[in-house]
């Protein structure tokens, strides 16, 4: 949908971003004194750009995950990715998962769909489907951060069908014993920056 929006009207809202002072795991209260999970993709390297069939432009599909020991007292995992460099109020969720056991150790590629067989059950994102939302930033926007929050919980959730970020949230909200990050990034058709107070036209 967002590769709709032409390169000058992206350029235009650059600096419209949600924050990463929105993400879940700031929203969550995690600070540094938590025990940090090991999460990685065999796909793309910690800050590396997403490889294109993980996006819109290409299959969109779900990247794979794997995660380290988790913490003691783990008795569920939670995985919320988010785009904080969306232009809106909030963080764009590209997935939800919740309850997924504590054994599994990895997501494969993708898993995150709504007829997956994947341990977990899926949650809506931002556009209010059970899956993966693929990375789809205007065009002239800029990098965006693709941040992957797995949460290690000391309960098993029964949160009923398809739950969004708050419901989530709220269910983690005490529970947290463990969390982990992995970034990767992407953008669209990169132009040369905009000088201040002279914005981009679009062509005639």
């Amino acid at each position: 949908m967002l590769e709709h929006i032409p390169a000058w009207m992206g350029r235009l809202i650059a600096d419209m971003r949600a924050g990463h002072e929105k993400l879940a795991i700031v929203r969550a209260g995690v600070d540094a004194g938590i025990p940090m999970i090991d999460l990685t993709s065999p796909a793309f390297a910690p800050g590396a750009r997403l490889p294109v069939r993980f996006t819109a432009d290409g299959e969109g599909v779900s990247p794979p995950l794997v995660w380290g020991p988790l913490p003691d007292g783990a008795r569920s995992l939670a995985l919320i990715v988010e785009d904080p460099d969306a232009p809106a109020p909030n963080p764009l969720v590209h997935a939800l998962i919740w309850n997924i056991p504590v054994d599994a150790g990895r997501i494969g590629e993708g898993d995150i769909a709504e007829d997956a067989a994947m341990s977990g059950c899926v949650g809506r994102n931002s556009y209010g489907a059970r899956g993966w939302l693929p990375p789809d930033p205007p065009t002239g926007h800029g990098t965006h951060d693709y941040v992957f929050q797995l949460f290690a919980l000391g309960v098993a959730n029964e949160l009923g069908d398809a739950p969004g970020r708050t419901e989530i949230l709220d269910a983690m909200s005490g529970e947290i014993v463990g969390a982990g990050v992995l970034i990767g990034t992407y953008s669209r058709d990169e132009a040369e920056p905009v000088a201040s107070g002279a914005p981009a036209l679009p062509a005639a």
